[in-house]
């Protein structure tokens, strides 16, 4: 019987498109794991190019790898320069099945 040769699959080299990109995200968003969301980021941003996003957010590279891990534990501030380094933006939209009353 022949060998089946396998590989690691890494997300990072899928998330091709903002499409892509706005799907995986929102994927991590609703599921409301913070963990998950930052580690989403994480990929997201080696998938554009972590040195880049390091720069175009002015925090360490080694930082963001830490931070957008799912050990880390980023501030929001840190997540809101990704999100604009990566060209996204969060959106507030309400849930149709809570009151605030």
């Amino acid at each position: 019987m022949a060998k089946t040769k396998t590989q690691i699959w890494n997300v990072a080299n899928h998330l091709e498109t903002k499409e892509d990109i706005a799907a995986y995200l929102e994927a991590a968003l609703e599921d409301g794991d913070s963990a998950l969301i930052a580690a989403a980021l994480g990929d997201i941003a080696r998938s554009r190019g972590m040195t880049q996003i390091s720069r175009d957010t002015g925090l360490g590279r080694e930082s963001l790898y830490k931070a957008l891990s799912i050990e880390g534990n980023p501030e929001f501030a840190t997540i809101l320069k990704v999100f604009r380094a990566l060209g996204l933006r969060l959106q507030v939209i309400p849930l149709e099945s809570e009151s605030l009353a």
